[in-house]
C-alpha cells in the first residue's frame, strides 16, 4: 500500500476523533454543599485547634497502650481485608484507565477455497485458491461524548473510598484497642476495690462475732454482715471471668491467640479537663465515613454521565482492522508488495434500545439522589454524635467533685459507725449500710474515670482522629 495514503488515512482520521471528542457532555463534578452551623448543637467554634490533628501515638500516652494499637495496625484482620480491597479498586482503576487505548491482537489466518469459475473456464469446484492472512487486530472504542472518562472518574471515586473506608477501619480499631483497654484497667482497679473491702468485711465480721460473744449484739447482726461479705465475694469470680474474656477480646483485636494483656493501671491515666474539637468543617473533612458518603455520590454522579452519554453515537474500530501480511503462500510472504492496512470502523446511533437505555438513565439518577441523601444523613449522624460526646464528657467531669465527697464521707461513714457500734451507741444495720454504700461509691469513682477516658477516645474518633 502506498505510504502516502497511510499516512492520510492517520491524519484524516486523527483530525476526525479530535473534532468529535471536543463534542464531550461538560458537567463538572461539585461537592454538595453544607451547612455547618449549629452543627455541633450549642457550638459555633471559630478555634480550629483539633485533637484529630494529634498522632494517635501522642494521643495515647501510655506506653503499654501504644505498643497494643500499633500491634493492631499491623495485624488486624480487618485492616488486612480492607488493605486488600484497596488493592482491588486500584487494579478496577487501572482497567478502566486502560479502556481509552486500543486493543491488539496478533491474528494468522489461512483460507482455504474452491471455485467452480476460474479465468472464464467452468469446472465444477474444480479450482482451489489459497490466502494467508498474519498481522495485528485492533479493537477500540472513541471515547466521543467522554463516556469511558466518566465511567474512569467513577473508579477512581471508589478507588479513593477505598482509600476512606480502610481510614474508617483503622480509626475504628485505635478507638476500640484503647476503650478495651482502659475497661482492663478499670475491672483490675474493681477487682482490687473490692479484694480490699472483702478484707475490711472479714475484720467486721469478726468484731460483730466479738460483741455478740460479749452479749452486745444478737446472731442476727452476725449473719447480716456475713451476707454481705458472701455477697461481695461472689462476685471477685463473675469480675475475673469478665476480665479474662476483655483480655481475649483485645487479642483478637490485635490478631494474636488469646493471652494476657500487658498494661498498667487506671491511675496512670490522666483525663483532660478540656477537649479541643475545632470546627464542623474540619471533622467532615476528616471522617472517613462522610468522605466515604461523599466518594459514593460522587461515583454515582458520574455513573449518571454515563447513562447520558449512552444515548449519543459511538464510533468503534473493530476486530476486522488489520495491519500485517496477505499472500498465496510462506515463499513470497514477508515483503513489502504483501503489506495490508485494513481499517474496519463504524458509527451506532442507538434508536430503539427497549427502554434500556431511558430505564439506566432513570436508575442512575435515583441512585445519585439516593447518595445524595445518605451523605447528607451521614453529616447529620456526625454532628450528633460529636454534639452527644462534648455535652456527656463536661457532665461526666462535673461528677468528679461530688463523688470524691461521696466517697470520703462513706469511708468517714464507716469508721464513725464502727466506733459507735462498739460503744452500744448504734446498731448493727448502719454498719453495714455504711460499708455497702462505701464500695458503691469506690466503684462508682473508678466507672466514672473510666466514662471519661472512653468519652476522650469518642471524640478523638468522631473528629476523624487516627489516620
Amino acid at each position: 500500500m502506498n505510504t502516502k495514503v497511510i499516512k492520510n488515512i492517520i491524519l484524516t482520521g486523527m483530525t476526525f476523533l479530535f473534532l468529535l471528542s471536543s463534542c464531550q457532555v461538560v458537567n463538572k463534578y461539585k461537592s454538595p454543599e453544607i451547612d455547618s452551623a449549629n452543627l455541633f448543637r450549642g457550638e459555633n467554634p471559630t478555634d480550629t485547634t483539633s485533637i484529630a490533628n494529634i498522632p494517635w501515638r501522642e494521643y495515647f500516652t501510655d506506653t503499654s497502650l501504644q505498643t497494643l494499637i500499633a500491634e493492631g495496625l499491623e495485624k488486624n484482620f480487618d485492616l488486612l481485608v480492607a488493605i486488600s480491597r484497596i488493592k482491588q479498586a486500584e487494579a478496577n482503576l487501572g482497567m478502566a484507565r486502560a479502556a481509552y487505548l486500543p486493543s491488539f491482537s496478533l491474528a494468522a489466518q489461512d483460507t482455504y477455497s474452491r471455485y467452480s469459475i476460474k479465468d472464464g473456464q467452468k469446472d465444477v469446484l474444480g479450482y482451489s485458491g489459497n490466502q494467508i492472512t498474519m498481522g495485528l487486530t485492533a479493537t477500540w472504542e472513541v471515547d466521543l461524548w467522554g463516556k469511558l472518562n466518566r465511567q474512569s472518574r467513577a473508579k477512581y471515586a471508589q478507588y479513593l473510598s477505598s482509600h476512606a473506608y480502610r481510614n474508617l477501619v483503622q480509626t475504628s480499631l485505635i478507638a476500640n484497642i484503647a476503650t478495651t483497654y482502659y475497661s482492663l484497667l478499670a475491672m483490675d482497679e474493681q477487682l482490687k476495690i473490692m479484694e480490699e473491702n472483702v478484707g475490711l468485711l472479714q475484720e467486721s465480721v469478726s468484731t460483730m462475732q466479738a460483741l455478740k460473744d460479749a452479749g452486745m449484739l444478737n446472731s442476727a447482726a452476725v449473719e447480716q454482715s456475713k451476707s454481705l461479705l458472701y455477697s461481695t465475694q461472689i462476685g471477685i469470680p463473675t469480675l475475673k471471668n469478665l476480665i479474662r474474656h476483655t483480655e481475649n477480646t483485645l487479642c483478637l483485636m490485635l490478631g494474636r491467640k488469646p493471652g494476657v494483656i500487658e498494661r498498667t493501671s487506671i491511675q496512670n491515666q490522666t483525663v483532660p479537663e478540656t477537649l479541643q474539637y475545632g470546627v464542623p468543617a474540619q471533622m467532615l473533612a476528616k471522617r472517613p465515613d462522610v468522605q466515604q458518603a461523599e466518594l459514593a455520590f460522587r461515583s454515582a454522579f458520574e455513573l449518571t454521565n454515563v447513562a447520558q452519554a449512552s444515548f449519543y453515537p459511538s464510533l468503534t474500530l473493530n476486530s476486522g482492522s488489520v495491519f500485517g501480511y496477505n499472500a498465496v503462500d510462506f515463499a513470497k510472504f514477508f515483503i513489502p508488495e504483501n503489506l495490508v492496512l485494513n481499517l474496519v470502523g463504524g458509527l451506532t446511533q442507538p434508536l430503539f434500545a427497549k427502554k434500556q437505555l431511558t430505564g439506566n438513565l432513570k436508575i442512575a439518577k435515583a441512585q445519585q439522589e439516593q447518595a445524595l441523601l445518605n451523605f447528607q444523613q451521614t453529616v447529620l449522624n456526625a454532628g450528633k454524635e460529636v454534639s452527644d460526646i462534648l455535652y456527656g464528657f463536661q457532665n461526666s467531669l462535673s461528677k468528679n467533685e461530688i463523688r470524691n465527697k461521696q466517697v470520703e464521707s462513706t469511708k468517714t461513714s464507716v469508721y464513725y459507725t464502727q466506733e459507735l457500734l462498739k460503744a452500744g451507741e448504734a446498731n448493727y444495720t448502719e454498719v453495714i449500710s455504711a460499708e455497702a454504700n462505701m464500695l458503691q461509691a469506690k466503684l462508682g469513682q473508678v466507672n466514672d474515670k473510666l466514662e471519661q477516658l472512653n468519652y476522650t477516645v469518642s471524640l478523638y474518633r468522631a473528629l476523624g482522629g487516627g489516620q
